[in-house]
Formats: C-alpha cells, structure tokens, sequence
C-alpha cells in the first residue's frame, strides 16, 4: 500500500503544486488589493458604470427584436467556427469524407446567412426612400 500512494504522490506531484501555486498567487492578489486598494466613498461612486460610459435609463428599458436576432445569429456563426477549428485540425485524419462533411455544414449554414439577409434579418437602418429621378 505503501509503494503505491508513493506511486500516486510521485505521478501528481507538478498537479498539486501547480493548484496550490494558483491559490496562493488568488489569496496574494486579493491581499494585496484590498490593502492598497482606494477606499473613496461618494455619490458617483456607488452608480453603475459600464463600459466607460454612465448608464441612462431603466434597467428595464425595451430593446429591438433585431437586437436579439443578431445575438442568435453571432451565436450561431460562432459555434461554426468552432466545429471548423475542430475540423481543421483534425483534415488529415477524416480525408475527403471530413471535407465533404464541412462542405456540406458551410453550405447549409450560408443558405441561412443568405436567407436571413433576404428577409431582412441583417438590416439595421430603415430603409432609404428612393427619390423620384423624373422630380
């Protein structure tokens, strides 16, 4: 029993100290800050602040559906360009069939890109009214 928790120590040794190296360096940071950190108190200090900009309006203010929609369609190209990095490391193993596969993902999701911008889920601005040529 002895040799093999000397085994088990001897094999995980570089994990241990690695995770008590990283909760030293968290428990050193958070000393260190909150004791040469500033204490000011003030009326603008206790606002919320994001983005280097104070904030305007309620917390409850209404957005566009647009606004949403972008959001899903950001989240949906980012995952695809996560299934391609994990195709493209892997080209040489999965051959043409891999190809073939990612060509048909890329083509499907560029169907949607397509059809999104033709129904106008893409558009942000309104619509510039066209003039009259012949006024």
């Amino acid at each position: 029993m002895n040799q093999n928790a000397t085994a088990i120590i001897a094999q995980y040794w570089a994990a241990g100290l690695f995770v008590v190296a990283v909760v030293a360096l968290c428990a050193f940071m958070i000393g260190a800050a909150s004791l040469l950190g500033g204490r000011s108190k003030g009326r603008s200090k206790s606002l919320p602040f994001e983005s280097g900009v104070v904030g305007t309006g309620s917390a409850r203010q209404r957005f566009s559906a647009k606004f949403y929609l972008v959001a899903m369609l950001f989240v949906i190209f980012d995952i695809e360009a996560v299934f391609l990095f994990a195709w493209a490391v892997s080209v040489r193993e999965v051959g043409w069939a891999g190809f073939a596969g990612a060509a048909v993902f890329i083509f499907i999701l560029l169907a949607g890109l397509v059809y999104d911008s033709r129904v106008g889920a893409l558009d942000w601005a309104p619509k510039r009214k066209m003039r009259d040529p012949g006024s």
